[in-house]
């Protein structure tokens, strides 16, 4: 589904990432970790096109994403992201926010656009929030509806870049259920994430960051309990 090859991005004079290379296969979830600045978002906003690299390739379904004729509306019909931040539009409805891209983007009928964003409204528990505005949610709630939205599109990709990292605790395991619903039901999921339980429970795969380099990888029980890296034990003994 995605394969990214050597991947180079630089900002300025600094390096973010300096030649990563990742598979993921249908219906796989991976989890990237790391320390802030190791490069983690970076890498699944290029997969996304949100940012341009500057060498390797990134393919999504054999479609390379640094083509500058690639249609970046068709790529990110398959490749859905949810971001750190809500983003929702504060003078629509948590139902309003769902239904927009389909609508505006696509062009879909409206009275379809809405029976497919109450299902999925329900799918991330939020039924009887439809006519709530994001001012009256609370953050996880927020953080579904973003997830909601992002659904609606249809994507076969799902893109989680740190979804609950502004989230207070106690709101952070409605969202990761959601997450690992969708990943029970198939869907590949690449997440960045800070959550070493949900990671070691979920992933299919860890790749673990650091200065730009993946330095390790591999399956969570062999990642968590015999990381073979310096770099990665010295990670790991701090956060665990």
């Amino acid at each position: 589904m995605v394969c990214v090859k050597d991947v180079r991005k630089s900002f300025g004079a600094f390096e973010v990432l300096k030649g990563v290379s990742m598979d993921v296969a249908k219906g796989e979830t991976i989890c990237i970790i790391g320390p802030s600045g190791s490069g983690k978002s970076t890498l699944i906003r290029c997969i996304n096109a949100l940012v341009d690299i500057d060498g390797g390739s990134i393919k999504v379904e054999g479609q390379e994403v640094n083509d500058p004729k690639l249609d970046k509306l068709k790529l990110r019909r398959k490749v859905g992201m949810v971001f750190q931040q809500y983003n929702l539009f504060p003078h629509k409805t948590a139902l309003q926010n769902v239904m927009m891209a389909p609508i505006n983007v696509l062009k879909e009928d409206k009275a379809k656009v809405e029976d497919r964003a109450r299902k999925l409204i329900a799918k991330v528990r939020l039924t009887g929030k439809e006519n709530n505005y994001p001012g009256e949610l609370s953050g996880g709630q927020q953080q579904r509806v973003a997830i909601a939205r992002s659904l609606a599109m249809r994507p076969d990709i799902m893109l989680f870049d740190e979804v609950t990292a502004a989230l207070d605790p106690e709101t952070v395991k409605e969202v990761l259920f959601t997450i690992r619903e969708l990943a029970e039901e198939g869907m590949t999921c690449i997440l960045v994430t800070h959550e070493m339980k949900f990671a070691r429970d979920v992933a299919d795969h860890i790749y673990f960051t650091d200065k730009g380099v993946i330095v390790e990888h591999a399956p969570p029980a062999e990642f968590f309990e015999n990381p073979r890296d310096e770099r990665t034990k010295t990670f790991l003994g701090q956060i665990l």
